[in-house]
């Protein structure tokens, strides 16, 4: 209790003059880890306030636009966001990184090469994922097409989680990252602290087992091949949240339909580090009768729920790994917009301020100037300013305080402690040359 009085005493002293605060007046190098329900970096508590770009290797594969990285990646880091999300596969078609199973493009590689080096010079933390649950990039269908084509009986796209040549080509796509050699920094990826997390797949689903057995299956094998190969780094399986057969009670907050996930047993599988959850109830209720008020509904649930579930039955960290609001919406404002943002942010610092579970959120998406071609609605340009731009440095600067708090609180006990040692110590001296 005397932790948490001294928390509030000091934000409230401090609330004013937060804006002077640094991200990087604490050491950001090394790897993240966890520790209980929060993520941990060089000993302090850490927090993944940041971005999707699932552009990055992308963009940068071509080396006259890497200027666009290296100013987003500063935006971002002026703005006080330290974690960044993205993609770590492009499988078959237009400017692929895997073109078949095994075969790389070198540029592409070189691609998210700079991209981790920029990111590594800023300050900032990656979440590599290593394939697509849709067709964008390829997909788990792409994968199921490889095999098909290598005579497996395979028919459904589901079958990327339960065939063993599929299992295999994916398994080889994780080997092939993490044992990447970077042409920019001239070190292997699986030893590289400037990623935080590897994600298994990007919103896996498995509709075909409302059961969620295969997935359960599935991420049990993979996490296993990961860790394997690489114990220095922290892993999630790309998780949108919905509930399973685990907790039925919580079933009746998922979205309609069949996902075939487990929230909670998912995220009990050894090797899986932190949960994540997504949120999109535009998306997800597109019956014209949804109305704002009951998304928002939805939205304060959903993530109250998480993260209590992660508190008190996972006891490990969460992100909100993916939220925004689109303005391509009909009727949107950036008002609309901001109370979303508000609304994610407010339920993230709620809990951080506690030493509890919420340990970030990662918006949808952050774009540079000049890529209007990847603007889907969501994309934020950091130095255009808006009112949603102000949220988003505004809750920058509340974790930035929060975590400055708690390492002058670990600091002020080691110093106790080394203290009161270094008096039984002397004690004891005294009474021996007695």
């Amino acid at each position: 209790m005397k932790l948490l009085g001294l928390i509030t005493f000091l934000a409230i002293v401090i609330q004013q003059s937060c804006l002077e605060l640094g991200a990087d007046a604490l050491p950001n190098d090394g790897f993240v880890r966890t520790k209980g329900v929060q993520f941990s970096l060089n000993g302090y508590p850490f927090y993944a306030n940041g971005f999707n770009a699932y552009w990055l290797m992308y963009v940068s594969s071509d080396p006259s636009q890497r200027s666009k990285i290296s100013a987003a990646l500063q935006d971002a880091s002026r703005h006080g966001l330290t974690v960044a999300r993205t993609w770590a596969f492009s499988d078959g078609g237009y400017r692929a990184l895997q073109s078949s199973p095994g075969s790389y493009n070198e540029d592409m590689f070189q691609g998210l090469d700079f991209a981790i080096a920029e990111a590594r010079r800023h300050g900032i933390k990656i979440i590599l994922s290593f394939a697509n649950n849709y067709d964008s990039f390829g997909g788990k269908k792409q994968y199921v097409d490889w095999a098909r084509s290598r005579g497996r009986p395979v028919s459904s796209e589901d079958d990327f989680f339960t065939d063993s040549l599929v299992k295999d080509f994916y398994k080889n796509h994780i080997t092939a990252v993490l044992n990447r050699f970077n042409t920019f920094t001239k070190v292997h990826y699986k030893d590289d602290p400037t990623i935080m997390a590897w994600e298994l797949m990007n919103e896996p689903r498995c509709p075909s087992d409302p059961t969620g057995r295969t997935i359960q299956a599935w991420i049990t094998e993979m996490a296993a091949h990961v860790k394997s190969l690489d114990r220095n780094h922290l892993l999630e399986a790309g998780l949108e949240g919905f509930y399973g057969q685990s907790s039925p009670q919580s079933k009746t907050l998922n979205p309609p339909g069949q996902f075939g996930t487990d929230f909670i047993a998912n995220n009990r599988i050894p090797g899986i580090d932190f949960a994540t959850v997504h949120s999109y109830p535009d998306e997800w209720f597109t019956d014209a009768s949804a109305s704002e008020q009951s998304k928002m509904d939805f939205l304060n649930k959903w993530l109250d729920a998480h993260i209590q579930d992660a508190q008190n039955v996972l006891r490990k960290p969460i992100i909100v790994a993916e939220f925004g609001k689109s303005t391509k919406k009909q009727g949107y404002s950036p008002a609309e917009r901001d109370i979303v943002f508000n609304t994610v942010y407010g339920k993230i610092y709620e809990s951080a301020k506690r030493g509890g579970a919420a340990a970030g959120g990662l918006f949808w998406q952050l774009l540079g100037n000049g890529m209007d071609n990847f603007q889907d609605g969501y994309g934020i340009i950091l130095n255009q300013s808006s009112s949603t731009v102000n949220v988003i440095a505004q809750q920058s600067r509340k974790l930035t305080l929060i975590r400055k708090i708690f390492a002058r609180m670990i600091n002020v006990e080691k110093w106790k402690r080394a203290r009161g040692h270094g008096q039984v110590r002397k004690r004891g001296h005294h009474k021996i040359k007695n």
